[in-house]
C-alpha cells in the first residue's frame, strides 16, 4: 500500500491597493482596502485551522492576512518570504497600463503587461519571477511537509506557482486569472510513484 504525505498550499492574492488608477505598481508599496468584510469572513471560513501562514514582504499582502484573522481565520503569525514578493515591473513602475500599450504597440502581451521571458528596462521578467518563487515554494514544502500553509501574495507569484505546480511553460501561466481575494489551492503530494507530486484543487475562487 502507497503511503503519501499531502502538504495543502492554500493561495491568496492581496486585496486592491488604495493607489489604483490604473498605474502599473509591481513592488511599489501601497496599501490595500480591506473594508469588504462579507468577503473576508467568507474566506477566512474557507481556511483551515492549524496551518502555517506566509506573506510576502509587501505591505498590502500583510495587511490581507491581518483582516484575513481578524474575520475569524486562525493561525500563527504569517512568516514574510522575500521570494514571494510581486514581479519588479522597474521603470514601468508608476505608469498607466494605458500608457505602457501606448508605447509597446504589438509588443504589449494580451494577457500580462510582456512576453514571459521580456523585463522591462530595470525590473524583472516573468521567468526570473518563477526562478525565485519556485526554490522558495520547495522548500517550504519539505520544511513543513504534511501541513497546511496559508500563502497571501501576489497575482504574478501565483501564476509562478501554478506554472511551477502544473510544469506548464511560463507563457502559458500568463493566461490565469487571479483576481485580488481570490483563493487558489495547490497540492503537494509526496510518495513512490505519483511522479512530479503536485495536484491542482482550485483555481482563483471567491468565497462570496
Amino acid at each position: 500500500m502507497t503511503v503519501s504525505t499531502v502538504t495543502r498550499w492554500w493561495w491568496v492574492r492581496h486585496a486592491p491597493v488604495r493607489v489604483n488608477d490604473g498605474r502599473i505598481y509591481g513592488q511599489t508599496d501601497h496599501p490595500c482596502d480591506c473594508s469588504d468584510r462579507p468577503l473576508f469572513e467568507a474566506l477566512a471560513q474557507r481556511l483551515p485551522d492549524d496551518a502555517i501562514w506566509v506573506t510576502s514582504t509587501l505591505l498590502r499582502t500583510v495587511q490581507t492576512a491581518d483582516a484575513l484573522r481578524a474575520a475569524g481565520a486562525t493561525g500563527p503569525d504569517p512568516l514574510r518570504e522575500p521570494a514571494f514578493v510581486e514581479q519588479s515591473f522597474g521603470d514601468w513602475q508608476g505608469l498607466k497600463y494605458a500608457e505602457l500599450q501606448e508605447k509597446r504597440g504589438e509588443s504589449w502581451h494580451r494577457f500580462w503587461l510582456a512576453p514571459a521571458h521580456e523585463a522591462p528596462p530595470g525590473g524583472e521578467s516573468f521567468v526570473d519571477l518563477l526562478g525565485r518563487v519556485a526554490p522558495a515554494i520547495d522548500r517550504l514544502t519539505l520544511e513543513h511537509r504534511g501541513r497546511d500553509i496559508v500563502a497571501v501574495t501576489h497575482g504574478g507569484t501565483i501564476r509562478a506557482a501554478i506554472a511551477h505546480a502544473l510544469q506548464v511553460p511560463p507563457e502559458t501561466a500568463l493566461a490565469f486569472s487571479i483576481d485580488n481575494v481570490s483563493l487558489t489551492r495547490l497540492e503537494h503530494v509526496d510518495g513512490p510513484g505519483l511522479g512530479h507530486g503536485w495536484r491542482v484543487a482550485l483555481v482563483n475562487h471567491m468565497a462570496a
